[in-house]
């Protein structure tokens, strides 16, 4: 039995960007380990959707909870540090924003972590933190640096595949399929080239499970969002595949990995 740890910046990244190979390896009975970065607590949250004196952080990590159930997860943490908004906002500079957060001793909070579970696998987002975000960019370098101080050398950099996503929607448009909320491929420089890439990971038989998760996450992901709304045809054809670049290897590669233990 392995140990995958998937380090994410808020809850319900995990249920987007590794949702599927979580499933995966937890119903091959390796040991799944969820760490979040922070716990959300500047996401956007529609008005009169939180309990009384409930707040947006609160609710966020039941969420978590309830996804890492539906995902076969066998422990959640928390590294501790705050949200920091999008690129260019206040939430960046505050105090105790992961953006903020000192590498070295973010990444010994998380190689603690990485040392106890005797993690064999991490994967944490590429350089660009997937869309630029400054809290997946900070999960990147945090990341790669306790996989060095925690001796781990296999380390997966979860991202989408930029070619692929635009040939999928474009399909997708042509047959009517498309979500009108569906992101701007060209606005949001989502993800990595395909020659970059190294592992595909299919993750299809375990695509309703990715999809539930998603749902668990309710205050970030409604039932009108395009994630859930998507035909369930389309939804496995843009998340049925999850991709990686395994860090420090050659690209490109005459062919693609097919999983994260092989």
């Amino acid at each position: 039995m392995a140990t995958l740890v998937f380090f994410h910046a808020h809850p319900d990244d995990e249920s987007i960007a590794t949702g599927g190979s979580m499933a995966r390896a937890a119903a091959d009975g390796h040991r799944v380990v969820l760490v979040c970065a922070t716990r959300g607590e500047h996401g956007e949250v529609a008005e009169g959707f939180l309990d009384a004196d409930e707040t947006l952080a609160d609710r966020r990590v039941k969420e978590t909870a309830r996804s890492a159930e539906i995902l076969g997860v066998a422990a959640v943490e928390f590294l501790g540090y705050v949200d920091s908004g999008m690129m260019g906002t206040p939430e960046n500079d505050r105090p105790g924003s992961f953006w903020m957060a000192d590498i070295e001793e973010a990444a010994e909070r998380l190689a603690a972590i990485l040392r106890r579970e005797g993690t064999d696998v991490l994967t944490v987002y590429d350089e660009r933190g997937n869309y630029g975000h400054p809290d997946h960019i900070q999960v990147h370098r945090v990341g790669v640096r306790a996989a060095e101080l925690a001796g781990v050398d296999r380390v997966f950099e979860a991202t989408v595949n930029r070619d692929e996503m635009t040939r999928g929607m474009a399909a997708l448009a042509e047959q009517g399929l498309l979500p009108a909320d569906a992101p701007d491929m060209e606005e949001f420089e989502l993800g990595m080239a395909e020659s970059l890439l190294t592992h595909a990971v299919d993750v299809s038989p375990f695509i309703d499970t990715k999809r539930a998760s998603m749902r668990a996450h309710a205050s970030q992901i409604a039932e009108t969002d395009f994630f859930l709304t998507m035909p369930e045809e389309a939804f496995a054809s843009a998340f049925g595949t999850e991709w990686y670049i395994r860090h420090g290897a050659p690209t490109p590669v005459d062919a693609f990995g097919t999983w994260l233990l092989d």
